[in-house]
């Protein structure tokens, strides 16, 4: 049975196991990473000697890095469906990818430990407001591309869509009381998000509140 090493609230864990739970694929997770460890043993540097959650094995094959994951789950296992078949809807697909771990992922991070780890009393909002105005801008542009339709890309969900809406949960589940920050509008990701989490395949992920 193909294994997942990673925590649950991990993002790029989550966007492993929706991929999962989509394809219909049994698996096994074993936690790893933050309160759970085992990254830094020497068996889980042998697999990935970056120390970072997720890890799948696939009969055999060790492979990690969360987006080059989904991308083999969904080549291997969706190939006309959750990866899309056409060479230019594939492209499309993968620069969405490349866009959540190149624009989106940077600032996300830095709010997650600049608010969410942070006791409201410690927080620096000063030091993460360009990090939330960055983020914010970056997922205005995910709205633009949302309006008049369902999904990223094409007319079903695929790869482009899972990782950006484990980190839309996230930006729309940030504990924002008492900071000052407000969330623009922007209604066609709030639409999008609202649709996606309501799939059979992410119950029991994107957990709140935020850790």
């Amino acid at each position: 049975m193909l294994k997942v090493w990673g925590r649950i609230n991990s993002v790029n864990v989550e966007k492993v196991i929706w991929t999962l739970q989509e394809l219909g694929l049994p698996f096994e997770r074993i936690e790893a990473g933050g309160a759970f460890g085992v990254v830094d043993t020497p068996a889980f540097r042998a697999m990935n000697p970056v120390g970072r959650v997720p890890v799948i094995e696939d009969d055999g094959f060790v492979l990690w890095e969360s987006n080059a994951i989904v991308r083999y789950l969904a080549t291997r296992h969706g190939l006309g469906t959750l990866m899309p078949a056409d060479p230019r809807a594939q492209a499309e697909a993968g620069r969405w990818m490349d866009f959540q771990l190149g624009t989106v992922a940077a600032p996300l991070s830095a709010l997650t430990w600049g608010i969410v780890r942070t006791a409201p009393e410690k927080r620096d909002i000063k030091a993460v407001a360009p990090a939330f105005a960055n983020l914010g801008a970056a997922l205005a542009l995910v709205d633009t591309a949302l309006a008049g339709r369902a999904f990223l890309v094409g007319e079903a969900l695929t790869v482009a869509d899972i990782p950006l809406a484990c980190c839309a949960h996230r930006w729309f589940n940030l504990p924002l009381e008492g900071t000052g920050l407000e969330r623009p509008d922007l209604p066609n990701l709030a639409a999008w998000y609202g649709r996606l989490k309501a799939r059979p395949a992410v119950q029991g992920l994107m957990p709140t509140p935020l850790t």
